[in-house]
């Protein structure tokens, strides 16, 4: 083979973990838009929705880490095509489903499917591209495809449903999801850590998962039962006891399923902190904006889609520019710059109104979004400098775990925060307002002019909050320090 079909080869291949990822994160955003009819059909409740939702954000949780592992001991190829392909079958189990319970099963089995992508797939690149200003540019092409499923999940979603009722919004994965199984097994070639696991770290593997799943639950369903509650105090308490019983075990694994020598290396911690960070800001504001557009703007599905198809264009065009700057002393730099540009976007979301038009969406979005890929190569690349190539299947899934539950922390914060501004709002405001006619239709219309303006503010006051946790993750990225001699390709733990 030529080097520049050895070349060729290497995009290919990118190409091809792309189509993965961007499928996991499409089915993720898509079966969102379902769940009316879905309710509708089965005649359940938002509540009872809402378990499927939750069931698959913690099988997701909890299989990261254990796919990452895997990965890096049996082959990441191997593990690659078996989740992927697991993950379609799920696809046509959950468009087959008949009632709630089934539907619940069958998402936890394309969720435990799905978990396989993220830190395979960050494997095989770094893998396929081993050093330099490559390997950041196509892991920022690879980051890109995240956005991209956000925004093409509703232009998808919407018709789909619209026309074929919520079935097809699983059954979509399966020609998709074919073509990108058949270039799997075309392209990509078997790598793995020379050293063979011997024992699996199951104790490890249980107690993290208890840990995850108490965790995400707590967060996923906080703001119904109350943070203070006795349900909540339960997660918190078994959160706490399941991690520092995984922390012991860890200490003792002769293979232990997350290495903790990770956490002994500055630039990984520092890596870590400020993708958490990120991601926890910008999931506070991504989660709410398309509810805003919808409920407040008036706008339909396929319409909010359209308005945030400039945000993948902004991400594509920006994450290769970021990627560019491969030079140790450039990463933090680029990292800080394009937090202060993402900040800047969110802070212009709190100049939202009622009378807003698209243009007070699509321009924060793309100031963002450009901000968001601009850092997103260096901050996925930080990870994959900071440890040998051998564990980078399992410090990308501890990054994946650290995004999840960053992202899951998001949206605990604004729903919790949007509830009780809206409630401060409505007092505020009714004590500062006067209504001199009395009569019904009036004094209903005045009621309803306060609660939509203590929503709007409400939601600024999310906005805020959204936009001052990127901030502190701009600052964050002043501790991030690469070695001058890691030539961006690994940083060897001591």
């Amino acid at each position: 083979m030529t080097d520049k079909q050895k070349d060729n080869l290497k995009w290919w291949i990118l190409f091809t973990v792309i189509i993965g990822t961007f499928l996991g994160r499409l089915d993720q955003t898509i079966v969102g838009l379902a769940m009316p009819k879905i309710m509708n059909d089965w005649g359940i409740t938002v509540a009872e929705a809402g378990w499927i939702s939750t069931a698959y954000i913690i099988a997701n949780a909890i299989f990261v880490p254990i796919w990452g592992k895997l990965g890096d001991t049996l082959g990441r190829k191997k593990i690659y095509i078996f989740g992927f392909s697991l993950f379609l079958v799920g696809s046509v189990l959950c468009a087959l489903s008949w009632n709630l319970q089934s539907m619940i099963v069958f998402r936890i089995i394309q969720a435990i499917a799905g978990s396989a992508d993220y830190p395979t797939a960050m494997a095989i690149i770094a893998v396929t591209f081993p050093q330099g200003k490559q390997r950041a540019q196509a892991l920022g092409i690879w980051s890109s495809s995240f956005a991209a499923a956000a925004v093409f999940g509703p232009l998808i979603g919407g018709p789909l449903v619209d026309n074929f009722s919520w079935p097809s919004v699983f059954l979509i994965n399966i020609p998709i999801g074919m073509i990108g199984l058949w270039m799997a097994i075309k392209y990509i070639h078997e790598s793995k850590e020379e050293k063979k696991t011997v024992i699996f770290d199951w104790w490890g593997a249980i107690f993290l998962g208890i840990a995850l799943a108490s965790l995400v639950l707590v967060l996923d369903r906080g703001v119904d039962w109350g943070w203070l509650s006795a349900s909540a105090l339960f997660c918190y308490t078994l959160t706490v006891t399941s991690i520092l019983t995984f922390i012991k075990i860890e200490t003792r694994s002769p293979e232990p399923i997350i290495d903790l020598k990770f956490f002994k290396n500055p630039l990984f911690i520092n890596a870590l902190l400020n993708n958490f960070i990120i991601f926890m800001g910008m999931m506070t504001i991504m989660y709410l904006i398309p509810i805003f557009v919808q409920i407040f703007l008036g706008f339909g599905a396929t319409q909010t889609g359209l308005m945030f198809m400039p945000m993948a264009a902004a991400m594509v065009i920006a994450s290769p520019i970021g990627g560019s700057f491969n030079k140790p002393k450039q990463i933090k730099w680029v990292i800080f710059t394009s937090t202060v540009i993402a900040m800047l976007g969110m802070m212009m979301f709190t100049l939202l109104e009622a009378k807003s038009g698209p243009l007070s969406i699509i321009i924060p979005i793309v100031v963002m979004a450009f901000g968001m890929g601009l850092g997103m190569a260096q901050r996925t690349n930080l990870v994959s400098v900071a440890v040998p190539t051998h564990e980078i299947g399992s410090a990308s899934s501890v990054l994946a775990l650290a995004r999840n539950i960053a992202g899951a922390f998001g949206i605990a914060i604004a729903g919790t925060v949007l509830s009780n501004a809206t409630k401060n709002h409505v007092l505020s405001l009714a004590q500062n307002s006067t209504i001199n006619v009395f009569d019904p239709a009036t004094y209903q219309q005045f009621v309803g002019l306060i609660e939509l303006q203590a929503q709007i503010l409400a939601y600024r006051s999310v906005f805020w909050i959204g936009a001052l946790i990127v901030g502190v993750g701009a600052l964050s990225c002043l501790w991030i320090k690469v070695p001058e001699n890691a030539k961006l390709t690994k940083v060897e733990i001591e």
